[in-house]
């Protein structure tokens, strides 16, 4: 039976998801947190572990959430990804691409390096410098943490004054202050769920009434969709743009212009709202992927 590793923060619905998907699949998932993984060197019965059990003989190690933590905890961490992959064990998704999609920025800047149209944005480290390039961009900008999902700590600013006050905050706070031009929109987007190189399902996401943010964790709403052609090839360009095995891809439309942009790759992506709109198992498609990989 083969035997994988789904490392996380926690319990939760997509852990029970991956475990049911795993009993329907007839392989063995072990769950393990991520903040308890550990590595040997020179000694010891296995190279990398986690809770005392050791990693390097799995069949292949799911990157299902990663905690927050400390820049030694972080780095020491995708180290001993590193490490399992290097050994030749399947890790999804690789470290490389987990640490490229969860920065927002490296994220776009990837993108944009492919010639994928992404909004306009920027990033700095000083609130003088920010609200320059607040003006600049029209007085006008949602305002994101570099790291982060499920649309928290989102927050749209259009007045000189509170953008002002918020970029010293978070100057204050030792953050990278990330401004995103706002795009000309009724209130949705669309999520497409990549898997080795192709959609394996969509969905429309609309905000609820009286917000601008589309996230169904924070109230929005979620209505299956099939892709088009020109929506397909973005999402595939955009994961393969990251180097990762499966992602959700965002997409939103600029209604001044029709054009698409890509405005977020998630390298550890949520699909409870996309499972229930859709119908699609996913977590039972990443499961058998990953099975297949390591053969």
């Amino acid at each position: 039976m083969p035997s994988f590793a789904a490392l996380t923060s926690g319990t939760g619905w997509h852990v029970e998801d991956l475990l049911r998907a795993a009993g329907a699949l007839g392989v063995s998932l072990r769950v393990l947190p991520f903040a308890e993984v550990e590595a040997n060197v020179g000694g010891g019965p296995w190279g990398v572990g986690a809770s005392g059990v050791g990693l390097d003989g799995a069949d292949g190690v799911l990157v299902r959430m990663m905690p927050p933590g400390g820049l030694e905890q972080v780095v020491f961490r995708m180290d001993a990804l590193q490490r399992l992959s290097a050994a030749g064990v399947p890790v999804w998704n690789p470290p490389k691409a987990v640490e490229a999609a969860v920065d927002k920025y490296l994220t776009l800047a990837l993108l944009e390096r492919r010639g994928l149209p992404v909004p306009e944005t920027w990033a700095g480290q000083t609130a003088a410098s920010a609200l320059a390039a607040f003006e600049a961009i029209g007085g006008d900008a949602v305002v994101k943490p570099l790291f982060g999902s499920e649309g928290r700590g989102l927050t749209r600013v259009s007045d000189r004054e509170m953008a002002w006050r918020c970029f010293h905050a978070l100057e204050r706070m030792g953050s990278v202050i990330y401004l995103q031009k706002p795009i000309p929109n009724d209130g949705r987007d669309l999520r497409l769920f990549v898997l080795r190189g192709r959609v394996l399902a969509a969905m429309r996401r609309l905000a609820r009434p009286g917000d601008w943010r589309t996230n169904v964790a924070l109230g929005g709403r979620a209505e299956a969709w099939t892709p088009d052609a020109e929506a397909e090839a973005l999402a595939v360009a955009a994961t393969a743009a990251v180097g990762a095995e499966f992602a959700g891809v965002d997409v939103i439309e600029d209604e001044d212009s029709g054009r698409r942009l890509i405005i977020e790759v998630n390298g550890v992506p949520g699909w409870k709202a996309l499972s229930r709109a859709t119908g699609v198992d996913v977590a039972v498609a990443v499961l058998d992927a990953l099975r297949e990989a390591s053969r």
